[in-house]
């Protein structure tokens, strides 16, 4: 059978832009006299004064554009932005006006900085390079690359992976951060052999020199004023915060900042040496030897497009689940919960909240709906039922539904199954531990520790319940390279069962033949690679939990029919018996009833 997704309209909102005290001012870049800091805000460029004031709107497009990046003389801003779908470097007047495209590839490319002489714009992105080069483009780590002011031919600067780069008043020298691989930049606290380390290029000798040593990650460094210094950020101490290194003596830094609760990011630098940066989605200024100060912004303006809109979600659902009827879909679209007939006739919107919800699932009676939702700054379970079950038995076309939490604590909680008989909810809690929950007394048990539920992202993990609501199938990782299916006691007294025990990748089990028998993916007798990295194939195995089940398994086709026939015939059996005594039981009561009436006195 197959199942289609109605096309569905939402009609957005769109709040107003105007803001008196805006929130992730992003990208900040500090003019080169000190006196303006240009930034994004909802996807345009603004510039405000560095001492504060009223912001002035740059750039008015529903494109997304950000990295701005400021001439030597202070006369343009190059950016990205995605007006032709990927990012591309534009170049616009300082003041504002019409912005001219410089890139054309079909590849994301971010600006770092004006050449010395103000004629190239230096950018990082990943184009066709010999495949026989060591570091082949890919993705995760780009290439440098620089183009002309006035447009033209792009020529390679660097094959090496290389970001933030910034470049001296002469030209001569250049420092910039690594990327050694493809980690992910917003990650916090990072530390690994790929933590990404400050360098600076000499032209002179054509060389390059590590500067920094710190196993985390150095990153976004700026020259100081007389460049024999350098600003950059750090995690040495925590959080990001702002460091000075003397580039003479390398190797110790000096932290500036001693913020604590948030990262600093986008660290700029003018020619005075006042620095601005971002923290906590505001803007801050710093000079050497001072504190930082908040930068006060105003942002008064106009939506780009009409504050409201409707939405085609016919694509874009995330996840779904079908209702043990057939005749319902429930399905996640832009981080709520809808429910549509197979056909695609009716949609009903089951949630209308600005936080996320996920890891939608049908009851087993399909009298409910349970997902997650991120609510209060943590993911908690919730569950909707109908009001009216008898007079609307399904969800897509119910009016009044009721929604209660099922469990709500302060850690995130996610991934509910219901148990068959629905008596009992099992649950991730905390990310890392597997919970059964009986709904009646609201207590608990773990069947799975942190030690034991291995973990990487959000819904990783894999549970299944049995039919008789007494055991769970999972997915139990002792590796990153291998995992083993385990037979979970859903009352918690007995230990985890190793099903497998093959030492290779044992995935997604699932019961079937009522309970008695199990089938799941294995690699260990597919092609695979030993590495890690290694890709590998798959074969269904299964196994049985009664010898009654495997004895079956194991009949011919002449034997199991035959055994239809017996089982036919024992049915067959077993229901004129059922009959007999019915009939008995209706003749005892009317010959009961004739003798009481007999009995009767006149």
């Amino acid at each position: 059978m197959k199942y289609y997704l109605s096309l569905l309209f939402v009609c957005i909102i769109i709040l107003s832009q105007a803001a008196e005290s805006p929130k992730w001012m992003r990208y900040p870049a500090i003019s080169p006299d000190g006196t303006k800091i240009v930034f994004t805000y909802k996807g345009d460029l603004y510039a405000v004064a560095s001492s504060g004031g009223k912001a002035t709107q740059l750039t008015f497009h529903e494109a997304h554009d950000y990295m701005p990046v400021w001439s030597k003389d202070g006369s343009k801003i190059a950016f990205a932005s995605d007006r032709y779908g990927n990012f591309d470097v534009f170049v616009m007047d300082a003041e504002g006006g019409p912005a001219t495209r410089l890139t054309f590839h079909s590849n994301d490319e971010i600006p770092y900085s004006f050449s010395s002489d103000g004629l190239s714009v230096i950018f990082g992105g990943v184009r066709q390079d010999l495949a026989e080069h060591r570091q082949y483009p890919t993705g995760s780590q780009p290439e440098l690359y620089k183009v002309p002011v006035k447009g033209g031919r792009v020529d390679q600067v660097w094959t090496l992976p290389a970001e933030y780069l910034q470049v001296s008043k002469d030209g001569k020298k250049m420092i910039y951060h690594d990327k050694k691989g493809g980690e992910n930049e917003w990650r916090k606290r990072h530390q690994s052999a790929i933590a990404r380390d400050i360098w600076i290029y000499d032209e002179k000798s054509n060389s390059h020199q590590m500067l920094t040593t710190f196993y985390g990650e150095d990153r976004n460094p700026v020259f100081a004023p007389g460049e024999k210094d350098i600003y950059y950020l750090s995690e040495k101490k925590g959080s990001f915060n702002v460091f000075k290194m003397s580039l003479e003596n390398p190797g110790k830094g000096t932290p500036l900042t001693q913020l604590k609760d948030f990262p600093v990011r986008f660290l700029t630098v003018s020619d005075n040496g006042l620095m601005s940066f971002s923290y906590d989605g505001e803007l801050y200024t710093l000079k050497e030897g001072e504190q930082p100060q908040k930068v006060e912004v105003s942002i008064k303006t106009q939506a780009i497009s009409n504050s409201d809109s409707y939405i085609s979600i016919n694509g874009g659902v995330s996840e779904m689940s079908i209702s043990p009827s057939g005749k319902e879909i429930a399905f996640i679209a832009r981080g709520e919960v809808f429910v549509t007939s197979v056909d695609g006739a009716m949609t009903k919107r089951i949630t209308n909240t600005p936080q996320q919800e996920r890891f939608v699932q049908f009851a087993p009676d399909g009298k409910s709906i349970l997902y997650s939702s991120e609510r209060n700054g943590t993911w908690n379970i919730y569950q909707t039922k109908k009001i009216r079950e008898k007079e609307e038995p399904f969800f897509f076309a119910s009016t009044l539904l009721l929604e209660e939490v099922l469990v709500n604590n302060d850690l995130d909680n996610y991934l509910p199954q219901l148990s068959p008989d629905g008596k009992k909810l099992a649950f991730v809690e905390g990310r890392k531990t597997l919970k059964v929950m009986d709904l009646a007394s609201k207590s608990t048990v773990t069947l799975m520790t942190p030690e034991e539920f291995f973990h990487m992202q959000d819904g990783d993990k894999y549970f299944t319940w049995s039919p008789d609501s007494k055991w769970l199938l999972a997915e139990y990782r002792p590796t990153m390279a291998n995992g083993e299916v385990v037979l979970l006691d859903a009352s918690g007294k007995k230990p985890f069962e190793n099903l497998s025990q093959s030492g290779y990748r044992d995935s997604r089990p699932k019961w079937v033949n009522d309970g008695n028998q199990m089938i799941w993916f294995s690699n260990r007798d597919g092609l695979k690679g030993f590495a890690t990295s290694g890709g590998s194939q798959n074969d269904v195995f299964s196994l049985f939990f009664t010898q009654e089940a495997f004895d079956k398994f194991k009949l011919s086709k002449e034997e199991f029919d035959l055994l239809k026939e017996i089982e036919k015939a024992g049915k067959n059996g077993e229901r004129k018996k059922r009959k007999k005594r019915r009939i008995r039981k209706s003749k005892t009561s009317k010959l009961n009833g004739m003798i009481s009436e007999k009995e009767k006195p006149n």
